[in-house]
């Protein structure tokens, strides 16, 4: 059953350099959000929500039988977007945790998303995340693969020490691929969003370098798989043959 103090929110946004509108384009006959926002529901955490700045996003989402909030066009990431959400949806502050799935994640396994969550029963862990283990060899040179490095905690947790775009940890052993999905407990969304650009999070150009920087705790739950992001013109085709069953 879905935890009503849990909020599954999915950030939208019609600007993309690379693949402009993507949100909408076309997956097996439906818009890419609606596959997202499919598999959030099947993961059966909490109430599910789009984020969006876009009318036709929100039509698309309603259209599909969706929920969807319109907040301001000016914010500059997704966090900032989820927390007005969060803030528009629940004024009297029922929610505890919130969820961020990325609306470039449309073949993400509900079980994964669901995985987010087990970190948070550790009252000192803040923000909590998923990574898979690196299988491909081009991944760990990739500066797209964002890598977590993490003092293990078990043999699928971690505590996250660092986030880096470069092939990190060296030598021989395990590297993770960091999956772009987070839940928060609320007070921490709530801080992070306030925070200043962190040194290393600008030089990474990765948002959760702030929270470590500010002495935030990321624990990570490692899971068995990588969901397709979706990106590029190529992302596309793909996510359209395996999404077609082809």
């Amino acid at each position: 059953m879905p935890n009503a103090r849990t909020l599954v929110l999915i950030p939208a946004r019609m600007a993309a350099t690379r693949l402009p509108g993507k949100p909408l384009l076309d997956i097996a006959g439906l818009p890419m959000i609606v596959h997202v926002m499919r598999r959030a529901e099947e993961a059966k955490i909490g109430r599910v929500v789009v984020a969006t700045d876009a009318p036709e996003i929100a039509r698309a989402v309603k259209a599909n039988g969706g929920e969807a909030v319109m907040t301001r066009a000016d914010h500059p990431s997704g966090s900032d977007r989820i927390f007005e959400a969060l803030e528009s949806l629940d004024p009297s502050r029922q929610i505890e945790t919130v969820i961020n799935v990325q609306v470039v994640l449309p073949t993400v396994a509900p079980v994964d998303i669901r995985a987010l969550v087990a970190p948070l029963a550790d009252k000192d862990v803040r923000i909590a995340a998923v990574a898979a283990i690196i299988r491909k060899d081009g991944e760990h040179t990739n500066p797209n693969v964002v890598k977590v490095i993490g003092s293990p905690l078990g043999d699928t947790r971690m505590r996250a020490l660092y986030f880096t775009r470069a092939t990190a940890p060296a030598n021989d052993g395990p590297r993770y691929h960091h999956i772009g999905m987070y839940a928060y407990r609320r007070d921490a969304l709530a801080r992070f969003v306030k925070l200043k650009p962190s040194p290393l999070e600008l030089r990474e150009k990765l948002e959760q370098l702030r929270a470590i920087e500010a002495g935030m705790r990321i624990d990570v739950t490692v899971v068995d798989s990588v969901p397709l992001g979706v990106d590029t013109p190529q992302d596309l085709k793909t996510a359209r043959r395996i999404l077609a069953g082809k």
